[in-house]
């Protein structure tokens, strides 16, 4: 896809989008559950949408909470139910909404105090460090559809491992709830709001000191203090701007917090790739008024709005690309933490760089590969079978110092803290070490492309077989593995990944918009990329029409 004239340049008053319009949505507009586009969806990470496009509304909200309720006592789960927010305009609706559904249920639920905003990764580490000592499980729900425009509203529920729910779970919750819409909302039980706040269930809940306190568990923030090291975090915006200060007050770090505010049109943020507003910290367009300062400081970092993410801007590199800064990380935690199991592996998406594998496999390390989605970690992570996991799109979590679960969700707060520590212990900025990888293990070029498709195109990727890839060469590469079943869990793909030697793509279809993904990785030169890039997107073109 073309880039925009506007990528990376503060957006134009023209693309901000209408609040007023966007909540008042939320709450006139009801979907249909005829119109498929407009039910209940849940895809990597939760049920995402916009109140204007009718699929993200009240009338979701309600069926989603009660759902959610009727699954939680099918399941015996009568703890704490952890709630948070990012500041996406359609996260506090949502919220008020959810809550009437919960109270009438009597369901107990925290809630930030004074109406504020809880990351991601607070939720999953209330959830593990509550279940660590009461009887009762307790689960969590983040509202919030991450990095997207700020027209858009997501809702994703955590299990009581603290990590996103399974696909078993959200399958279970979707045909309820969509059952629910169907049924136009008569199962739901919803006080009215000013019922519900007063009621004994919803209680304010300081979810900052805990999470605050116990980052020396998880991070040497002694090393990174006494090296007075000149730290930027920016928290575009977000749900963890509270937190950074909370961090920077208790550890007195030198660090300056920027967009420590809330702006429901983001307008601050330089516009992504497409024209849009987005707050995706791994865009070296989103990101780049933070790469404009990189220079000024020792290391800087930004995070998405609901800080499960986390994009790392050095004086050397400017914004790294997640798969480097993933690798790096990997070794660093694997080098530095004395206390974890030897036996312990890595978790990396199949479209991770292979850098991973090589770094892993230096290591000693064995390397578990899974499909797409931080939820396939989950597991590995509570259990201890590895000590990081780690996705292509910038998301990651690690274990505690001991070697115990500390999120079992990404953690773009602790992520962006590492990077700190690294610079601070080793006196290199992650980009600094990456480099060095590369003289010796080899440069790899990296790529992830959107092409547009139609849902029957979608649809045969999705369906794609082995047999179907009847090549034995691609772009002068021989074709070693084809696979359509990620070789950590034997989960589906949801597509096809095709090893070659030195080099590999994989192909997948949004489960949101109308385009497929090819993700591309040479570790002999841009040209070779581009070219197996032109060469795979001829072969699904033959392939599709054959198979109409």
């Amino acid at each position: 896809m073309s880039i925009s004239k506007l990528a990376g340049k503060l957006p134009p008053k023209a693309l901000l989008e209408d609040i007023p319009s966007l909540v008042s949505d939320f709450f006139l507009q009801n979907p249909s559950y005829e119109v498929e586009a407009q039910r209940v969806k849940f895809g990597t990470s939760g049920h995402r949408g916009s109140s204007t496009k009718k699929s993200f509304n009240e009338d979701h909200i309600l069926a989603i909470s009660q759902a959610i309720c009727e699954y939680r006592k099918s399941q015996g789960i009568y703890g704490t139910l952890f709630i948070g927010k990012d500041t996406h305009a359609l996260s506090t609706p949502a919220e008020l909404t959810a809550l009437r559904v919960f109270a009438a249920n009597g369901v107990k639920c925290a809630i930030a105090q004074d109406n504020g905003y809880t990351p991601t990764p607070v939720i999953s580490h209330a959830i593990l460090t509550h279940n660590k000592r009461e009887d009762q499980l307790c689960d969590g729900i983040v509202i919030t559809p991450s990095h997207n425009p700020p027209s858009d509203g997501g809702f994703k529920y955590n299990s009581t491992n603290g990590g996103p729910a399974d696909t078993t779970v959200t399958k279970i919750i979707e045909e309820r709830a969509n059952e629910i819409l169907k049924n136009k909302l008569k199962e739901v039980k919803a006080l009215p709001l000013d019922e519900a706040l007063k009621s004994n269930d919803i209680v304010e809940y300081d979810f900052v000191t805990p999470y605050v306190e116990d980052l020396v568990n998880v991070i040497d923030i002694d090393a990174i203090k006494r090296s007075g090291i000149k730290i930027a975090a920016d928290a575009l915006g977000g749900s963890g701007m509270k937190y950074y200060e909370a961090i920077k007050e208790r550890y007195g770090l030198n660090m300056t917090i920027l967009h420590n505010f809330v702006d429901e049109k983001f307008s601050f943020m330089s516009v992504d790739h497409d024209g849009k507003i987005r707050m995706d910290c791994s865009s070296p367009y989103a990101m780049n008024g933070l790469v404009k300062l990189k220079d000024d400081f020792d290391i800087a970092f930004g995070n998405d709005t609901d800080f499960d993410r986390h994009g790392i801007v050095t004086p050397t590199g400017g914004l790294m690309n997640p798969n480097h800064y993933l690798s790096v990380a990997i070794w660093y935690l694997a080098t530095h933490r004395p206390n974890w199991s030897k036996t312990l592996g890595v978790g990396k998406t199949l479209v991770s760089s292979a850098m991973i594998d090589r770094v892993a496999e230096s290591l000693g390390r064995e390397v578990k590969e899974t499909p797409v989605g931080f939820k396939w970690f989950v597991d590995d992570l509570y259990e201890g079978r590895i000590f990081f996991g780690g996705e292509e799109s910038a998301g990651a979590s690690f274990l505690r110092i001991d070697g115990e679960a500390w999120s079992t969700d990404k953690d773009g707060i602790i992520l962006s803290l590492l990077s700190a520590e690294i610079l601070a212990v080793t006196g290199k900025d992650p980009q600094m070490i990456y480099d060095e990888f590369t003289e010796k293990f080899g440069k790899p070029f990296y790529k992830r492309i959107d092409v547009p498709a139609t849902p029957q195109e979608k649809a045969f990727i999705k369906g794609i077989k082995p047999n179907d890839i009847n090549r034995d060469l691609i772009a002068g590469k021989r074709v070693k593995e084809i696979e359509v079943k990620a070789k950590g869990n034997n989960a589906d793909i949801g597509g096809l990944k095709v090893v070659l030697e030195d080099s590999w793509f994989a192909v997948r279809p949004s489960g949101t918009e109308d385009i497929y993904k090819i993700y591309v990785e040479s570790f002999e030169s841009q040209t070779h990329l581009e070219q197996i890039i032109k060469e795979v997107q001829e072969m699904l073109r033959e392939l599709s029409q054959k198979s109409e």
